[in-house]
């Protein structure tokens, strides 16, 4: 079995230690703390994924910092 690609956040830090990563792995989406990439990561389907995605884009859902 191949290693997930693992993709850091475009809001990251520039140094890039503190953000969200996801990857695709088959019918879902893992997402992991780039901070402690040993744990388990969070999974979730790809439905929800872009639904969640698109509810931030359109504003109805609100990233906190």
């Amino acid at each position: 079995m191949s290693q997930p690609q693992w993709r850091k956040s475009s809001y990251s830090e520039a140094a890039g230690n503190a953000c969200v990563e996801i990857a695709e792995t088959g019918p879902s989406i893992a997402i992991r703390d780039s901070k402690a990439p040993a744990l388990p990561p969070t999974t979730v389907g790809r439905t929800a994924w872009s639904e969640f995605t698109a509810a931030l884009a359109d504003g109805s859902l609100r990233a906190e910092p």
